[in-house]
């Protein structure tokens, strides 16, 4: 018997259509990873932009987090009405879907003309990013599970970070600093989308589209141990994602003296680049101690953050980032590693919706409270010194819920882990993970 014939050509059952396409390989596993670059490279884009914006349109920080808070919200909504389509109608039409709108947000952020229109621009951001996550993880598990539970953590980070950081560079040195980036993102994602046209489908469809699109917040019974000992981590590191993407540009120049996009843009860049690197080098440890790790550096980098804001260090401020990136990228990587591997290729949306809701009402939420802080409560640096506290807070409940779920999980019999494991469509059989023996999934312990 042909292995790939097989996997691709077996006899259709009704009501299900049954990819025939050939197998995707790693081209397509290079071109999804690229595209959740382009998208969140996107999504921080704006970030060096928002001291321009006040100026031309005389708003507050308030505006500012608000701004930055609405995508954060349309990316929640988004994921929790298409999350789980591209398990019924397949990975590619949602992710050209979620293309287009993409460029349709980047010709309304170019042609802005007031806070509205970036609201507006920001809205359609969210709705494509949220639209186009759960597909895009998804999908890079189903070329690859090892590698694409990898992926799927670092490309974030690496899409975040060279986004800040490109369009600081262009607002400062290039000319049409409010239009440029935005223009050179629509070029990338026509490119995409021409890719994913011609990239083989990685799913059959299956019916069920129409109630996939309720907005339901659930978790298959056999994940959600897993789902409960993540979330704590991620939503601590995307609090501190929002703290850099809102206020950290403002918080470096005032730091530094400095008017520099670009430097207001460093700190952002930072983060999410060294927590990429962060996610490559920890990749072979158990996510739990991924997840331990995360939690000690967030301590050490919000102690060192207090420090350089109380004694107005720019380098403390800057040292205190690259070791809050290595924070980031181990408790993003262990907070998906933990769960994506377990999920079934039917669940994988559905659960990665789920963990990117978490992640963005941490990103969302605190910082649109800091903005108000900022204006009404004491001003920037104060605001700082009580945001850099509440992620402290965050990373010790992160450590008391890991511990609290790992007991937990020590309790149950060897019964209730094999019924989980099949429910979740895990295990050692087949898993590429545990042949590697690099035992990235928890299904391989």
């Amino acid at each position: 018997m042909n292995p790939a014939r097989s996997s691709t050509q077996s006899p259709p059952r009704h009501g299900v259509t049954t990819v025939r396409a050939r197998r995707p390989g790693v081209g397509s596993l290079v071109l999804l990873a690229s595209i959740v670059v382009s998208f969140l490279a996107a999504s921080s884009a704006p970030t060096p932009l928002y001291a321009t914006y006040a100026r031309m349109w005389d708003f507050s920080p308030i505006t500012t987090t608000v701004v930055f808070g609405v995508y954060a919200i349309a990316v929640l909504l988004a994921l929790l009405v298409l999350g789980r389509l591209s398990d019924h109608v397949g990975r590619r039409p949602v992710l050209l879907a979620a293309l287009a709108v993409q460029t349709a947000a980047m010709v309304v952020l170019t042609t802005a003309d007031g806070v509205g229109a970036l609201l507006a621009g920001r809205v359609l951001q969210g709705v494509s990013t949220g639209g186009a996550l759960g597909a895009l993880g998804a999908a890079m598990v189903d070329v690859d599970r090892g590698r694409g539970t990898v992926a799927n953590a670092a490309a974030p980070g690496i899409g975040t970070g060279t986004g800040a950081l490109l369009s600081g560079l262009l607002v400062q040195y290039a000319p049409a600093p409010t239009h440029l980036i935005y223009l050179l993102l629509v070029g990338v994602f026509l490119l995409q989308g021409v890719a994913v046209a011609l990239m083989p489908e990685t799913v059959s469809r299956k019916p069920g589209a129409r109630a996939a699109v309720v907005p339901e917040f659930t978790v298959p019974a056999g994940l959600r141990g897993p789902v409960l000992a993540a979330a704590p981590i991620l939503f601590a590191v995307w609090a501190l994602a929002g703290f850099y993407g809102s206020l950290g540009p403002a918080l470096a120049r005032q730091l530094s003296g400095s008017s520099s996009v670009v430097l207001g843009a460093l700190g952002f860049f930072l983060l999410a680049v060294v927590g990429s690197l962060a996610t490559v080098v920890l990749g072979r440890m158990a996510p739990r101690t991924v997840m331990l790790v995360g939690i000690a550096m967030l301590v050490v980098a919000g102690a060192g953050t207090l420090v350089a804001v109380d004694q107005s260090s720019t380098v403390g401020f800057f040292s205190s980032t690259a070791v809050a990136g290595i924070g980031f990228g181990a408790g993003f990587q262990g907070g998906i590693r933990t769960v994506a591997p377990l999920a079934a290729p039917h669940e994988r949306a559905g659960v990665l919706s789920v963990l990117y809701v978490v992640c963005y009402l941490g990103m969302g939420a605190p910082s649109v409270v800091a903005g108000v802080l900022v204006v009404h409560g004491g001003g920037l640096v104060t605001t700082a010194r009580y945001y850099t506290v509440f992620v402290l807070v965050l990373a010790v409940a992160a450590l008391a819920g890991l511990l609290s779920t790992n007991r937990s999980a020590r309790r149950v019999g060897p019964a209730e882990v094999r019924a989980s494991r099949r429910v979740s469509g895990s295990g050692d059989h087949g898993d590429p993970a545990c042949r590697d023996g690099a035992r990235t999934s928890p299904g391989c312990r």
